[in-house]
């Protein structure tokens, strides 16, 4: 079975910085993808090279075996993205959000409107559907964000830190969309450092240090008869394993 994303080799430099060295990754059809590493491990390098937000070096990235540098829209037709950071136009509503991105899809404009209800109505949005993007909340922006990546019926999501500075009840929400997303037969790439949230969603799942794949394979298989933060700890931890302190605080 073809992966929902497959990365080969990809390969990224900021300047004297290898910050993706050379990554090889497969992301099955069907399953919850947990992308774990340190902050400025590569993570979200990574990402953005495999969904065609930035150019790699060398590497190449397929979604669902479409090229994402050579066949760029059948490629961007098959995934939805929420960056991490993502920035929206402020100055429109959700819906207004909602509608124009759908309409710069090519959607028909009866189904924009109808998906455009559905998700403001799933996602707990539409009692604020007229509010300015500009007033919502870090929650609502993420829920918004998700939306969007939504819209257009994709068969891959590509989520980079989705749950950063969310609210339990909206945090909440989203875990059962996404649930839902992969039970019906989709595929989902998350990136995160919360362990113990990669373990509660994901059955597969990568740990990214330093740039490179430190392993890979099932939630199982990669955190053993350990927690996956105590194998994660052990695999990009420092080597004394020792955890640091400040002299003037102990007693």
């Amino acid at each position: 079975m073809t992966p929902a994303l497959e990365i080969d080799g990809l390969t990224k430099r900021f300047g004297e910085k290898l910050a993706v060295d050379a990554i090889d990754l497969r992301v099955p059809q069907g399953s919850f993808f947990g992308l774990v590493g340190q902050n400025g491990a590569g993570k979200t390098t990574t990402l953005s090279m495999a969904v065609g937000l930035l150019r790699p070096d060398s590497g190449s990235a397929r979604i669902f075996g479409e090229d994402v540098w050579s066949a760029p829209d059948r490629a961007k037709a098959l995934v939805g993205v929420l960056p991490d950071g993502l920035a929206m136009p402020e100055r429109l509503t959700g819906r207004e959000v909602l509608t124009y991105l759908g309409l710069l899809r090519g959607l028909p404009r009866d189904v924009v409107v109808g998906r455009t209800d559905e998700l403001l109505a799933v996602l707990e949005l539409d009692g604020a559907d007229q509010t300015l993007v500009i007033e919502y909340s870090t929650g609502m922006r993420k829920k918004i964000g998700l939306a969007t990546a939504l819209l257009h019926a994709p068969r891959l999501l590509v989520l980079d830190e989705p749950f950063e500075a969310v609210d339990p009840v909206s945090a909440a929400t989203i875990k059962t969309i996404l649930r839902g997303f992969v039970v019906g037969g989709g595929s989902v790439v998350l990136s995160s450092h919360v362990m113990a949230l990669v373990e509660q969603l994901c059955d597969h799942v990568a740990v990214i240090d330093q740039g490179t794949v430190a392993a890979a394979g099932t939630l199982d298989e990669v955190r053993g008869e350990r927690s996956l933060e105590d194998t994660f700890v052990a695999l990009v931890g420092d080597e004394d394993g020792g955890v640091k302190e400040l002299s003037w605080l102990s007693r």
